[in-house]
């Protein structure tokens, strides 16, 4: 497979476009070593190119056919396209159409073409010119981005040339409006995310051609109108009204309001209140049913305050560094309402500032294979782990013999569990240990002695996992935080560690008291008195959960 990239930015390989152009090349590598395929790319940028314009003398067609009269680099271009299976033209919109230098050079492809006049029906237009070579066979892919909110209806200039060369339909195009974003780090996430599918189109057009759903994804907008509108006036530095310079810092927070969702709206109006340490700086982002304004006066009542270096900000903005990890090294502090920060991403969406952004949305619910089948992601369920251990602690104690049957059963039917949730080391070890405690009662083992030694063994593998790099309470509860990216948050695995370590403890001493409990009259009803405790421990969970993020965030860690 032999690839031609034709780069027609003048900003080379810092081009938005590239960008995009270096995923999909990406996505036709990947699949071109799953199918033993070669895989050759040359590339050019026609900035460095010595394209002078055509002349119009038609020496390529009477006096020298098939050579050009002036000499410089198009004789190596032509070779190029004669030599690739794959052309792939790459370059921004330039005032609805290619660049200049582009235009060059699409001008003096005359010598691969006749003079004499035809009719192509595939082509575009009333007339055509012959092929002086035989094309067919080799393929075309036009990558593109623009600078307005949206591709479409932009590109009619793009869409007519194109047609002309190659007939409709006869090409392939991503066309993406929002171009400029690809260069702004605070939005990475998002930018990442559409890259992510221009880099599977490219798996798939190696494959057979790019699958609808792919192909519905690139041409969504990236943000809705309205936010990019903002964030591209915004990136001028000026005051609208006055036409004045803005400090940075005011820049940076209007368009980090910009990004504002208001579907998250969540009843009451907040102010999100930004006090940037290093420069003495302070604005409020409000956050309405609306939308979001900025007001620089500090005059409204905060709902949360941020007190952070402006640098810092900037850096966890830019994804720099996460801003979770930022928080747990007091790099910044969080004063008022701690919930606005766990739900940063609702309410800023991808590539929001404080660190908890989205890698992909695809994987918040899914992913798709090479084909574009989509594949449900599938989540820990805590469930899993703990049925078999409830099914033995309620069961034995009422009988031995069926509750140890009754137990057996359960962890036998627990793998049909994990078709839809994925499975644990810690799911398989409760399954395992259940199992062998209930055969040990089944053989004529003292269940007044194997139920105490059960909640001992279910305290000791929760005690051990607090000192393991991920807590257990980690592997379920990520679910409801960003899924596996909050297992690089290392406030949230601190707070899961130190609940693991709890509830370990809260079991290991429940095995004493079941102990005391299994020689009286409530031996059959333990498992339900055993429920109590637990259920007091959850509640306290839930408030930990919120309450101890918020405690390091304001700046008094004492764990």
């Amino acid at each position: 497979m032999k690839i031609f990239v034709i780069n027609g930015s003048p900003k080379g390989s810092h081009s938005n476009t590239y960008k995009l152009t270096e995923a999909f090349l990406a996505g036709m590598k990947e699949s071109a070593e799953d199918t033993k395929q070669d895989f050759e790319v040359d590339e050019v940028w026609t900035g460095r190119l010595d394209i002078r314009p055509c002349l119009g003398c038609f020496s390529c067609w009477n006096k020298t056919p098939g050579s050009c009269c002036i000499q410089d680099d198009m004789r190596e271009v032509i070779e190029k396209l004669l030599w690739a299976d794959i052309t792939i033209w790459s370059f921004p919109l330039y005032y609805y159409t290619v660049p200049g230098g582009l235009k060059n050079l699409i001008d003096r492809q005359l010598p691969m073409v006749l003079p004499f006049m035809t009719e192509n029906e595939e082509l575009s237009g009333n007339g055509s010119h012959p092929s002086r070579y035989d094309m067919s066979g080799k393929k075309t892919v036009v990558i593109s981005t623009c600078g307005f909110y949206t591709a479409e209806g932009n590109y009619d200039g793009i869409y007519s040339l194109f047609d002309h060369e190659y007939g409709r339909n006869n090409y392939t195009s991503i066309f993406c409006g929002q171009g400029e974003l690809f260069r702004v780090p605070e939005v990475s996430a998002r930018t990442n995310e559409y890259l992510d599918y221009v880099r599977s189109a490219g798996r798939e057009y190696v494959l057979g051609g790019i699958m609808p759903e792919t192909r519905e994804k690139l041409e969504e907008l990236l943000y809705p109108r309205e936010t990019f509108e903002t964030w591209a006036d915004l990136s001028w530095g000026i005051e609208v009204d006055k036409g004045e310079k803005e400090s940075d810092a005011l820049i940076f927070t209007r368009q980090m309001a910009a990004l504002y969702r208001k579907d998250s709206y969540s009843g009451t109006e907040q102010v999100l209140e930004m006090y940037y340490t290093d420069i003495d700086e302070c604005y409020q982002i409000v956050m309405g049913e609306n939308g979001s304004r900025v007001v620089t006066d500090g005059s409204l009542s905060a709902t949360t305050r941020i007190e952070t270096p402006f640098s810092l900000w900037r850096s966890i903005a830019a994804g720099e560094i996460r801003g979770d990890e930022a928080l747990m090294r007091q790099l910044y502090k969080v004063k008022g309402d701690f919930n606005l920060m766990l739900k940063w991403d609702e309410y800023f969406g991808s590539g929001g500032s404080h660190g908890d952004t989205k890698q992909n949305a695809s994987n918040a619910k899914g992913r798709e294979n090479v084909s574009g089948i989509h594949i449900p992601r599938k989540e820990t369920n805590m469930n899993v782990m703990l049925i078999p251990w409830i099914v033995f602690w309620i069961a034995v104690p009422v009988s031995s013999f069926w509750g140890s049957f009754v137990s057996i059963a359960a962890c036998a039917l627990i793998p049909l569990l994990f078709f839809d949730n994925k499975k644990t080391l810690y799911d398989t070890l409760s399954g395992a240990l259940v199992s062998g405690f209930s055969m040990a009662v089944l053989l004529g083992g003292p269940d007044r002695v194997l139920v105490p030694l059960s909640y001992l063994a279910f305290g000791i593998m929760w005690t051990a996992s607090g000192f393991v790099k991920i807590p257990l309470t980690a592997h379920y509860s990520m679910n409801a935080y960003n899924g596996e990216d909050a297992l690089r948050n290392p406030l949230f695995i601190k707070t899961n560690r130190i609940l693991t370590l709890m509830w370990g403890m809260v079991y290991l001493l429940t095995s004493v008291w079941t102990g005391l409990l299994m020689g009286t009259a409530v031996k059959p009803y333990i498992g339900a008195v055993n429920c109590v405790v637990p259920a007091l421990m959850g509640l306290f969970t839930l408030w930990f959960q919120r309450w101890y993020p918020a405690k390091v965030a304001r700046g008094t860690n004492w764990w």
